[in-house]
């Protein structure tokens, strides 16, 4: 008998804690000296690999933090068709898989980009922007394309094998789960490498155990997915 599961599970946002750097440390000394307050100059930063690899997260933890710290951002990625006017309250800028904007996002991202980067602004805002490509080869107006590399770039490594399955076990610890070795196997091994996906089965399969009452195995997961 399947039960209902109550909205009461634990909740994972993306930090820069959790963020697992693997080859990446650089990237993440970048972005925690800026959170850190450290360092507040206005140049921007460019993260840019295969889908996967953590652009998004690290984007997600930096707004994360600005809001708990009570600051405002912005950002746009391609599913916002009518993205809002820059605001001069912003602390920072966020601008997700930058290489599949549209006309109008490019034409919005350029103003948030000028806005950003003018003089005179009380507390001018960082401009943090990510993408699947290099900035010279990103299919986007000249303008925009060649001031996304103006400041720092990073060129994120996707993780190996070992060490996806190091934050998986990790973030079902986090969610109070025990993923059994054989179920760690065969999510590596029949499913997309991109962490973001495998982190979704995992909340999903977490859910549905909740729901059904039965403990995390390789036959619960091909039932969830049959239902599903």
């Amino acid at each position: 008998m399947k039960q209902i599961a109550l909205d009461i599970g634990v909740s994972v946002r993306p930090s820069l804690v959790n963020f697992f750097a693997g080859d990446n440390e650089a990237a993440l000394a970048h972005l925690s000296l800026w959170l850190s307050g450290s360092t507040r100059a206005p140049v921007p930063t460019y993260l840019w690999g295969v889908s996967g690899c953590g652009k998004t997260h690290l984007l997600q933890a930096v707004a994360q933090h600005v809001q708990d710290h009570g600051g405002q951002w912005g950002w746009m990625d391609p599913s916002i068709e009518q993205p809002p006017v820059f605001s001069p309250a912003w602390r920072v800028v966020l601008l997700d898989d930058v290489q599949s904007y549209s006309a109008v996002q490019q034409h919005t991202a350029f103003n948030w980009f000028v806005n950003a980067v003018t003089p005179g602004l009380a507390n001018q805002p960082w401009l943090l922007a990510a993408g699947t490509l290099p900035p010279s080869d990103l299919p986007l107006r000249e303008d925009l394309r060649t001031r996304l590399g103006w400041g720092h770039v990073f060129h994120l490594q996707p993780l190996n094998d070992a060490q996806r399955r190091e934050v998986l076990t990790q973030h079902a610890a986090l969610r109070g789960l025990s993923m059994p070795p054989e179920l760690l196997d065969y999510l590596l091994t029949r499913f997309s490498r991109d962490l973001g996906h495998l982190i979704e089965l995992v909340n999903r399969l977490d859910q549905f155990a909740l729901q059904t009452q039965r403990p995390l195995t390789i036959p619960l997961l091909r039932a969830m997915l049959d239902e599903t």
